[in-house]
């Protein structure tokens, strides 16, 4: 049986992937802002919603790991893979995530939240 149970996984990973959202978000905010865009605003204005959807479910990811005493620390990594300690409950996990896994997740979740805010304007 595994020490941290299989249903925290998400949230524990969300603490990994979300915050990378964001960082790309913001930097792409800044592009557009400072790019030789003629219509700039609604570019920026589906970023700035996007951002709004992550942080929300970012808040809901902090919540749910305070209540249950959880925690992610970012470990060593080199040119492939990047490694996460997942602490839960008084029991720690190492875990390690091929860099090209970790862009491609951050790919998918971009294109989700972009899909989100489309939905909901």
């Amino acid at each position: 049986m595994p020490l941290i149970p299989e249903e925290s996984i998400p949230y524990l990973e969300n603490m990994i992937y979300l915050p990378m959202v964001l960082t790309i978000l913001e930097k792409d905010r800044t592009i557009f802002e400072q790019g030789p865009f003629k219509l700039k605003r609604p570019y920026i204005s589906m970023v700035e919603e996007a951002v709004k959807q992550v942080q929300k479910e970012l808040k809901e990811t902090h919540i749910y790991m305070k209540r249950h005493s959880m925690k992610v620390l970012r470990g060593e990594g080199d040119d492939m893979f990047t490694e996460y300690v997942f602490f839960h409950g008084g029991y720690e996990e190492h875990r390690r995530y091929l860099n090209v896994r970790l862009r491609n997740r951050v790919e998918e979740l971009l294109s989700m939240y972009f899909a989100i805010v489309e939905k909901i304007r």
